[in-house]
């Protein structure tokens, strides 16, 4: 996580992985880092009382990555920690630190996601309600 030097942890979830989570290779499939760091996210953003209803103003996402460190295999809980960065007028930037029960100082995966308060019946972006500000600040 090189890119974020001034972070700060908010958030820290577990999730298991599932059998159907793996790929033919026998680990978990590159794809469902991003269905973990979604779950993360979603409850990270409802933890500070943000509406992810779509029908006023709230959270988009416009842009994400993972790169991965080392492989995961079932039976496993993944460790997803969130840190809050770059806060800007409308956005903000998580970073995401992917980690197992069974080795937690050892990280799988690291990723990172935009969040940008949109209105949605303008489709542009808006100022961060205050309430978010002062969670994240």
């Amino acid at each position: 996580m090189s890119e974020n030097l001034n972070r700060t942890l908010l958030h820290q979830c577990e999730i298991a992985v599932r059998w159907g989570d793996m790929d033919a290779y026998g680990h978990v499939n590159n794809a469902l880092y991003m269905r973990y760091l979604e779950e993360a996210r979603v409850q990270f953003l409802a933890s500070i009382g943000a509406d992810m209803r779509g029908n006023g103003t709230d959270p988009v996402i416009i842009n994400v990555g993972c790169t991965f460190l080392r492989p995961v295999s079932y039976p496993a809980t993944v460790i997803i920690k969130s840190y809050v960065g770059e806060i800007g007028r409308s956005s903000f930037m998580i970073w995401y630190e992917v980690s197992t029960t069974d080795n937690p100082d050892q990280l799988c995966s690291e990723g990172y996601s935009k969040v940008v308060w949109m209105d949605h019946q303008t489709g542009r972006s808006v100022p961060l309600p205050e309430m978010i500000r002062n969670a994240i600040s």
